[in-house]
């Protein structure tokens, strides 16, 4: 017997459906439901995201998990070479005063 799904259980499986282009039968296999049922779900998902009231889902696909960590790492990487530039710049006024 297959249990009952949360909403946002099944909002994030069609998020997965819609957005990531993973298939209605994988995800049916992996998460224990009819396919038919995901594409259902990938309908009204659809529906909602086209709906400007609606606020974005706070559940998040592997691969916008991945594009914020690239982003994340890029900034710190911009701001690690900034502290560098600081450092160097602080050496050669601190060099200058003595």
């Amino acid at each position: 017997m297959r249990k009952q799904k949360r909403p946002e259980e099944k909002e994030y499986i069609a998020k997965l459906y819609i957005e990531e282009g993973r298939k209605a039968t994988d995800l049916a296999y992996e998460y224990d439901v009819h396919p038919t049922t995901v594409r259902e779900w990938g309908k009204a998902y659809r529906l909602k995201k086209q709906s400007p009231a609606t606020p974005d889902a706070p559940l998040l696909t592997p691969t916008e998990i991945e594009q914020r960590l690239h982003e994340a790492e890029k900034a710190l990487k911009e701001r690690d070479e900034e502290i560098e530039i600081l450092k160097k710049a602080m050496h050669v006024f601190a060099k200058s005063r003595t």
